[in-house]
């Protein structure tokens, strides 16, 4: 069976991208890489070649062509099912898909203050901490003790194992260490965890070697 080819753009920026390359390097699915830079003046058209959505991240494998962060976990979970994509459980399954989904639509205030920008000094945004912000934080907490309390039991990340849920929160976790927000030491264990997995220091010691500069992205 052929490798999958992730294609993804900066890592220092994209968030998107970052959520399937962490559930593919922790599930240990071995898989390709092709990085097309934000700042490259023929980023659309390169990706449009491949994804008429014309945005990174896309997962191309046995000639099918996945785009999209949670289209991409959901295509890992049918051709990878030994790989527990998401937990075994049902009940956890039905939860962990739920979290991921309302990640993939939610926390506007907290994503428009603090986009991932993994080489930012560690210090609060520019505007403060926002009510936007502190209402977005509040109920990310509030899921991810209530995933951890539920069915966390038999590891540290969310549902015990590491699963697509977590992958889709990693970026999350950059935002909030990045941005030195306030959050509860539970919380901070959480992020810990994650930000000490192999697959994200791989990725941060990439993202720290680029070069590439998103305006919109330097918040300060």
């Amino acid at each position: 069976m052929a490798k999958p080819l992730l294609i993804i753009g900066n890592k220092n920026y994209s968030s998107w991208s970052l959520r399937p390359y962490m559930m593919l390097a922790m599930a240990g699915i071995a898989f390709d890489e092709k990085l097309i830079t934000f700042g490259d003046p023929d980023f659309s058209k390169k990706v449009r070649r491949i994804s008429g959505a014309g945005q990174v991240p896309i997962l191309v494998h046995n000639r099918i062509t996945t785009w999209d962060s949670l289209a991409i976990m959901e295509y890992l979970a049918d051709a990878f099912p030994q790989k527990h994509i998401w937990p075994a459980n049902k009940a956890a399954r039905a939860m962990a898909r739920s979290a991921a989904a309302e990640m993939h639509s939610s926390y506007r205030g907290l994503r428009n203050a603090c986009p991932m920008n993994l080489r930012r000094p560690r210090k609060l945004p520019p505007s403060g901490i926002t009510e936007a912000i502190k209402k977005d934080v509040a109920r990310i907490e509030a899921l991810w003790a209530q995933c951890r309390k539920a069915h966390g039991k038999g590891g540290d990340f969310l549902f015990g194992k590491f699963s697509a849920a977590d992958a889709m929160f990693t970026p999350v976790v950059t935002r909030l260490d990045t941005f030195a927000i306030p959050v509860k030491p539970a919380t901070r264990r959480y992020i810990e965890v994650i930000m000490k997995t192999a697959a994200f220091q791989t990725w941060k010691t990439a993202a720290l070697q680029e070069k590439e500069i998103v305006p919109e992205d330097e918040v300060d």
